[in-house]
């Protein structure tokens, strides 16, 4: 059985892989929530969600459930922006595991899993599932539960729902997040999540949490959102169990010399080849992107100790190797032209830091980078 549990297809960077390239991500830090995700004045939202609690009623939700739910819940504008901005970016394998497999996102990984490791050894256990695979999952979905999502999930939905591009899958995960408050697995308070409605630590949406949400911690609810992780990650290894997870199998290994077997897979031309397994595929169902499931076993792997890819990238488009677009980095912030750091991903930031230093010198602007601006 194959279900893929995300809301759309995140292509080659996650929502939650935010890095120096200045690509936000795609939860709510705990800070606080920008006006534009807070409840904004909408009679026509008003109208569906009134004519939404009339079908909700006729499926067996009482109205006192129903008036709890949607008590202080309103419109959000700034979902629906989010949704109609999302891009397609077309980025590189090199550039998504510049992110995906940071050494921030390695270091922590190996602390998380420190910490956590008598819970994830006892996940594995019962799911057989490598504790090294489900705590690279959880570095991807929420920087190890850093970025879990301060958004209601019933305005999420209900937005998208009524003003989205996929109503009726919305209403679904509506639908859904209602019923994980009347089976009293938490509480409507607590009921948040990314601003597309993916909630807890490893980011599952409301049908996927009724399909494969546990209590492993046996307290009597699936309380994915806790600060205690266990739940969260023990439904992750139960989501690849479910999908075929194959106990003692590799996701694949790099491909360097010898006869690799298994299927070979090169996603950026003249860069690492990679040998992958079936256990590869079932990563691919809880994110349907290569990139994404090379993340997750690349970064399983060296929190587990293993070193970086032994095959290097090719120079990319403008003639730079990661090292030389390092440089660049540097060199703009240093002459006052911040890129938001230095990770080698020509992001919005680097961007627009290259096109304030070509404009300050009279420069076309064309926000591209090149050599000849390094150390000037």
């Amino acid at each position: 059985m194959t279900i893929d549990r995300r809301i759309f297809s995140l292509g080659l960077v996650g929502l939650t892989l935010a890095g120096c390239s200045g690509e936000g991500d795609g939860a709510a830090v705990s800070s606080g929530l920008p006006n534009d995700l807070r409840p904004a004045r909408n009679s026509g939202y008003d109208n569906w969600v009134a004519t939404f609690r009339e079908r909700a009623a006729r499926q067996g939700f009482s109205q006192e459930l129903l008036s709890n739910s949607f008590r202080g819940t309103g419109y959000l504008p700034g979902v629906i922006k989010r949704d109609r901005n999302q891009v397609e970016f077309k980025k590189s394998l090199e550039d998504y595991l510049s992110i995906a497999v940071s050494d921030e996102r390695v270091l922590k990984g190996r602390a998380a899993f420190s910490r956590h490791q008598s819970s994830l050894k006892a996940i594995e256990d019962a799911y057989g599932v490598s504790a090294y695979i489900v705590t690279a999952i959880w570095g991807l979905e929420s920087f190890y539960g850093e970025r879990r999502g301060d958004v209601p999930v019933i305005s999420a939905t209900s937005t998208l729902a009524y003003d989205g591009r996929r109503g009726d899958f919305f209403e679904k995960q509506l639908i859904a997040a209602l019923k994980i408050l009347k089976y009293g697995d938490t509480t409507s308070a607590n009921l948040k999540g990314s601003w597309a409605g993916a909630m807890g630590h490893t980011q599952f949406i409301p049908t996927s949490y009724l399909s494969f949400a546990v209590d492993f911690t046996g307290d009597g609810r699936r309380d994915i959102w806790s600060s205690d992780p266990s739940d969260a990650l023990a439904s992750t290894a139960a989501y690849l169990s479910k999908n075929g997870w194959k106990k003692g199998l590799r996701w694949g290994d790099e491909v360097v010399n010898g006869s690799p077997s298994g299927t070979i897979i090169q996603p950026q031309a003249d860069g690492p080849r990679f040998s992958t397994t079936a256990n590869f595929r079932v990563i691919k169902s809880y994110n349907n992107s290569d990139a994404y499931a090379i993340g997750v076993g690349h970064l399983a792997d060296r929190i587990a100790g293993a070193a970086g890819l032994r095959t290097s990238f090719p120079p990319d488009e403008y003639g730079m190797t990661k090292n030389d677009r390092i440089a660049l980095q540097k060199s703009l912030t240093k002459s006052g032209f911040d890129t938001g750091g230095s990770d080698g991903v020509i992001g919005p930031k680097t961007i627009q830091a290259i096109s304030d230093y070509q404009r300050s010198r009279g420069l076309a602007v064309t926000g591209k980078p090149t050599l000849s601006m390094i150390d000037t």
